[in-house]
């Protein structure tokens, strides 16, 4: 296990002259599209149909046709106003799989008819240190978030993939390997990358042991690409009844976090611990677990104070406790790669968009293994206007 292993170097390439050929489509005097969506009128409104506008592609855009779109627990934050700061209408989604449409005229790595997918970014300064060493997601000037943010060169705000379409500039499109369910491909784009980046970024190989806090929908992805790497996996859990469905992903161990004697048992035992967990919990305990020159990556977000952290349990054992945030696009790529590789996926539940309000109440209940995704064909026809 290596710490700071370098990012692949960046995907953006210079613009080409247009191609010939029927995957030339749009330049920038090309039709825009209204979209079919579902998302937010207020923070109280549920999930309700909607129509988007969406922008026509211009020379370095690629339309997608969306096929799927993931669920993530942030989107329910997002629409429910729990996070603040958000203009309605407001359609979330940021694990979007589907299928070039048109391409702008100076496009030349997409092509019409292939499957491709958009994560949690589409776009961000491309001129600071972070972005030109393709690490987007720490964009100095602030990334583009794929739905509510402020869209820095078209105006207006983002909207996402709970629909029909979309057009993202190509530096921030991934190709998705058609070996791989692209349903269970879509929750790669951001509870895949988010715990890949930090195994890949501490090389864990062959004969490392990696620990995982929390069995949700980032959990289950980091068991399975922990495995995928070749690392024992070591899952804390606080529940009995996750013991089987952990073993069942692939772990190796599963140690019950509220049992002293097995927490004591695991003391200097694991190299990296992942920890998904989003509720306010104790960290000192697993920093017992870990052996000289280990880490904790923290990627769980609780919306409450932490515990204080022991710095002595940091300092005895030479520990990093550190935090990491998706990943650039290179990454993401390497990711999807990697997991037709391994023959990685999501394991997933599809529904509808009449079922999507109960898909969230289920996801705040826990009620889900281990994540959702929406099935784009199931959203209404387009308005003749746009709410959004």
């Amino acid at each position: 296990m290596t710490p700071g292993r370098p990012v692949p170097p960046p995907l953006a390439k210079p613009v080409y002259p247009a191609p010939d050929g029927p995957s030339a489509g749009a330049g920038t005097d090309a039709a825009g599209v209204l979209a079919a969506a579902r998302g937010a009128v207020s923070s109280d409104s549920g999930l309700v149909p909607l129509t988007v506008a969406r922008r026509a592609p211009a020379a370095d855009d690629v339309e997608i046709a969306i096929e799927f779109c993931g669920l993530c627990h942030s989107d329910v934050h997002a629409t429910r106003g729990e996070w603040g700061g958000k203009v309605y209408p407001l359609v979330p989604g940021h694990e979007i799989v589907g299928t070039v449409s048109r391409v702008g005229s100076a496009v030349t790595d997409f092509a019409v008819g292939e499957r491709v997918g958009v994560g949690c970014m589409v776009d961000s300064c491309r001129e600071c240190d972070s972005c030109l060493d393709g690490l987007e997601q720490y964009c100095e000037n602030g990334m583009t978030g794929t739905y509510g943010a402020k869209d820095r060169r078209h105006g207006g705000t983002t909207q996402g993939g709970y629909s029909s379409s979309i057009v993202v500039d190509r530096r921030y499109v991934l190709r998705v390997p058609e070996s791989l369910d692209p349903a269970a491909v879509a929750p790669l784009l951001c509870a895949g990358i988010t715990t890949f980046s930090p195994l890949r970024h501490f090389d864990v190989a062959e004969g490392d042991v990696v620990g995982v806090v929390g069995l949700g929908g980032l959990g289950h992805m980091a068991v399975k690409l922990a495995k995928a790497m070749g690392a024992k996996v070591v899952v804390f859990t606080t529940s009995g009844p996750k013991v089987a469905a952990a073993l069942e992903l692939g772990a190796d161990e599963v140690v019950l976090s509220r049992d002293e004697a097995a927490m004591a048992a695991a003391d200097r035992t694991i190299d990296l611990i992942i920890d998904t967990v989003a509720a306010p919990h104790d960290l000192n305990p697993f920093f017992r677990t870990l052996r000289v020159d280990g880490a904790l990556f923290q990627l769980g977000l609780p919306s409450e104070a932490m515990p204080p952290v022991n710095p002595g349990a940091l300092i005895r054992r030479r520990i990093a406790y550190a935090g990491s945030l998706i990943g650039g696009i290179a990454e993401t790529q390497e990711m999807l790669d990697f997991c037709a590789e391994h023959g990685v996926v999501a394991d997933i539940e599809v529904v509808g968009a009449g079922q999507l309000n109960e898909a969230y109440d289920r996801m705040v209940a826990g009620d889900v293994k281990y994540r959702f995704v929406l099935d784009t064909s199931t959203l209404q026809a387009p308005a003749e206007e746009a709410d959004a």
